[in-house]
């Protein structure tokens, strides 16, 4: 934005006055005068301007305020320029206060009577607030220290601030030096800042961690911190552990806090903790603001239980774009793709206005559901009716939804004709396409591009070494094997979790960490023989391994679902549900063991892996076996 220009007098055209010294927020300040009337003068010019500043609202108005000041003689006057700074941030310009501020710093004494601490910490603070000028803080407190000006507590959270919005961990720690040098180490405030300055930084959280555990006092907003900082990593596990020693310790969370601790709920799939908070909430009496009842409705869609999360949907008084797109990405990842194309037209009617996330959410349902059409006819409703131009998240839902109905080769031609570059995440999606449909010598030929594009990405190995398994070509999946050893390139591992009894428990393929897992085996084994005399045939096209049908039945076996189930088995009463949640693609394996499972023992078992929930019933599952 271009500000005029205002042409004024320099305050160096002034003539030399007396001086009379008068008190101000942090120290001194220094007023020029001749006689007692000047100064009474100057006193009314200065209440005068403040006054102006504090109705001014707008840019216009406050060029006005500048030439006032100027006339006035207040170009030095800390309360005025304090206040004029504070009205500049509130505009979103104050880079214009700071050019008026710091526009004739003296170059051989770097110094000015005007410049306090208070001053500086409105200019850090605003900086720190600004979204695409937070280096300016640090700039702002280097000239501090250059001219000398102290800083004082209230300096460096918003110092911290700054620091966690740029994501740097070595300027964070710099300015948590100069905290400990200064002695306001042991500021509440600081410390609370502080702790989420390392937990938004990578690799910061331990240190997060350190000051969080060596604080004497801890607050609501030191716990909701630390359990942020754990909520936005994915350590869900430590955020509701964290929880859990926030109500023995007897802290009442504030909103904040249970809006946190519900992500990290969803996160685990957790659906039991969840209902503890819901009921929480309504014993303490917190306001279910809409925040907090989106929070709940995506704790309960991301747990399994979307009709519960519909119910609170409809109790609502008030609801946002944001809720709308909860439970229609809910029924998406529910596989109910005609119910959410059903909310999809009833959030239209109530003159909610779809934006781009509510159109991933509706794409991603018709994908998972089959509905090719009705995905097209939403993907160029897109441009022709609410003039949103479709994204790259967008093109990645269409070319999912071609791929999951077989039509690889539509798939490739609609990546061919996208007017955007497609990244790694649709090539990927294609390669699986192919796959799933014996498209392999078109996925080996995409797959070789994307080890190319990106060699540091453990998935590009694994598909292209499936691959060559599917392919019968072991001499090639071992040497992709042994070219991810040498880069040193890791597999994502597999692994499922269960929450039972408060406690969320995690097995991988083969676990024999747990405390039962003599149990867990002997209960996998009669599974596997109850399974076979209900029709079960281990699909050991599965295991992409050079070994005999034998061992490849041995290794689906071991299967960390099938592991997590048979826990639920011997630790749950018979009848009720079981709950589990992989963190990769359920195979297909699994997915039918997990149908005959849930008829054998007649239990229903509620599965979501990486892309969807799957709800097992009587030997049937929701998917209709699409996924």
């Amino acid at each position: 934005m271009h500000y005029p220009s205002i042409k004024t007098k320099s305050s160096r055209s002034f003539k030399t006055m007396s001086t009379l010294i008068l008190p101000s927020k942090t120290g001194t300040s220094v007023l020029h005068y001749s006689d007692s009337n000047k100064c009474s003068s100057m006193r009314a010019a200065e209440q005068s301007c403040l006054a102006l500043l504090e109705t001014c609202n707008s840019v216009p108005k406050l060029t006005q305020v500048h030439a006032h000041l100027f006339k006035s003689g207040l170009q030095n006057n800390p309360f005025v320029l304090t206040k004029f700074a504070s009205t500049s941030s509130d505009l979103n310009v104050i880079d214009y206060a700071v050019s008026l501020i710091f526009s004739d710093i003296d170059p051989i004494s770097n110094a000015k009577p005007h410049y306090d601490t208070f001053l500086f910490n409105t200019i850090i603070r605003a900086y720190a607030q600004t979204s695409n000028a937070k280096h300016n803080a640090i700039s702002s407190y280097h000239l501090m220290l250059r001219l000398s000006v102290p800083a004082n507590k209230f300096t460096f959270p918003f110092l911290l601030k700054a620091c966690a919005g740029l994501l740097d961990l070595n300027l964070g720690k710099q300015v948590h030096g100069s905290v400990a040098k200064l002695g306001f180490d042991t500021d509440l405030y600081v410390q609370n800042t502080m702790v989420h300055m390392y937990s938004s930084c990578a690799g910061g959280i331990k240190f997060a961690r350190m000051v969080f555990d060596e604080m004497p006092k801890l607050n609501p907003v030191t716990w909701s911190a630390m359990i942020g900082g754990y909520a936005r990593l994915g350590w869900s596990t430590d955020a509701v552990e964290l929880f859990r020693r926030m109500q023995i310790a007897g802290v009442r969370p504030d909103e904040v806090t249970v809006v946190l601790v519900l992500s990290a709920c969803a996160d685990l799939g957790a659906l039991e903790l969840g209902k503890w908070v819901e009921f929480y909430v309504e014993r303490e009496g917190i306001p279910k603001t809409v925040e907090l009842c989106n929070a709940f409705i995506d704790m309960f869609t991301k747990c399994g239980d979307v009709d519960e999360a519909v119910r609170l949907f409809r109790k609502m008084n008030e609801k946002t774009i944001v809720s709308w797109t909860s439970v229609i990405v809910g029924m998406a990842m529910h596989g109910r793709g005609a119910e959410a194309i059903a909310f999809f037209e009833e959030m239209k009617r109530a003159g909610v206005r779809p934006d781009d996330v509510s159109f991933i959410g509706l794409l991603s349902a018709c994908s998972h559901s089959g509905m090719v059409e009705e995905g097209q006819h939403y993907f160029d409703s897109m441009r022709s009716e609410f003039a949103i131009e479709p994204k790259i998240e967008h093109y990645g839902c269409m070319v999912d939804l071609f791929g999951r109905a077989g039509l690889v080769r539509k798939a490739l031609a609609f990546v061919q004709e996208m007017p955007i570059e497609p990244n790694p995440i649709i090539w990927r999606t294609l390669v699986n396409a192919c796959q799933v449909h014996e498209e392999l010598e078109l996925s080996e030929s995409i797959s070789k591009q994307l080890i190319g594009t990106e060699p540091m990405h453990g998935s590009n190995y694994v598909l292209l070494s499936n691959i060559y398994a599917k392919m019968f070509r072991w001499e090639k999946k071992t040497k992709i094997r042994e070219v991810m050893g040498m880069r040193g390139v890791r597999k994502v591992p597999g692994c499922t979790k269960i929450e039972l009894n408060n406690e969320i428990y995690e097995f991988t393929s083969g676990d024999k960490t747990h405390g039962q897992y003599k149990e867990i085996y002997k209960m996998v084994d009669e599974m596997q023989r109850e399974m076979k005399k209900a029709g079960y045939n281990p699909t050991t096209s599965e295991v992409f391994l050079d070994i005999d049908e034998e061992d490849k039945e041995d290794a689906l076996n071991r299967h960390s679902e099938k592991l997590a189930i048979a826990f639920a088995l011997l630790n749950t009463k018979p009848g009720s549900p079981i709950r589990i949640v992989k963190n990769l693609r359920v195979c297909r394996d699994c997915h039918s063991a997990t149908k005959f499972i849930s008829k054998v023992y007649s239990r229903e078992i509620v599965v979501r892996d990486r892309n969807r929930f799957h709800h097992f019933r009587d030997g049937s599952c929701s998917c209709n076996d699409f996924w």
